[in-house]
């Protein structure tokens, strides 16, 4: 679920930080940067785990700040294929099950992934699962706050970088980029089983 990942950036440290070690200022501004952050292809940044190699550091011309070249691993969100994990329902739609982890909300179990069969109640807005016995059946529903296990089948990382400006009109330009911020950078596609 959490991997290390090696990783190389310029930091630039401020002249107010110069009376402070140089690994603490430049973890500081690492964890700024890059803590709760998605990016692209690696995943959810958590923390830094340790730097490994700090480059001579640069001050240039007009700036007082100090720019080094930091070689450092972080610890970063990004789940296996087939792992499984377990967390919250946070809400269901006719598009499926939204889950939880808590400190990650992007998790979606889609209605082909859900236990068969399993339906919609518009009434409820929750998904049902008809679970069938010698004695009958019997309906459990997939309650928001309830525990679930789920298990990864498939990641989607969506480039949420900035684009330059469009040629359209504004007003179908300012439809896209509303599109483009609801949209989350890192989502797992899921299939889930209630516990």
């Amino acid at each position: 679920m959490f991997v290390l990942v090696e990783m190389v950036d310029t930091v630039r440290t401020t002249p107010w930080q110069f009376e402070r070690k140089l690994n603490d200022s430049i973890a500081e501004e690492l964890n700024k940067k890059l803590a709760n952050k998605v990016v692209y292809n690696v995943g959810l940044c958590i923390c830094l785990y340790d730097i490994t190699k700090l480059e001579d550091s640069y001050i240039f011309p007009g700036d007082g700040a100090s720019h080094t070249k930091v070689h450092f691993r972080y610890v970063v969100f990004h789940p296996f294929l087939d792992e499984i994990l377990m967390g919250k329902i946070k809400g269901c739609s006719p598009e499926g099950v939204h889950v939880s982890l808590g400190f990650f909300d992007d998790i979606v179990i889609p209605p082909e992934s859900l236990q068969q069969p399993a339906k919609f109640d518009e009434a409820e807005q929750v998904w049902v699962w008809e679970y069938v016995t010698e004695e009958g059946a019997h309906d459990l529903y997939m309650d928001i706050g309830e525990d679930i296990r789920f298990r990864v089948v498939d990641e989607t990382f969506i480039d949420t970088s900035p684009t330059g400006p469009s040629t359209s009109e504004s007003a179908s330009s300012t439809t896209a980029e509303e599109t483009q911020r609801k949209e989350a950078p890192y989502t797992l596609v899921v299939r889930g089983q209630i516990h």
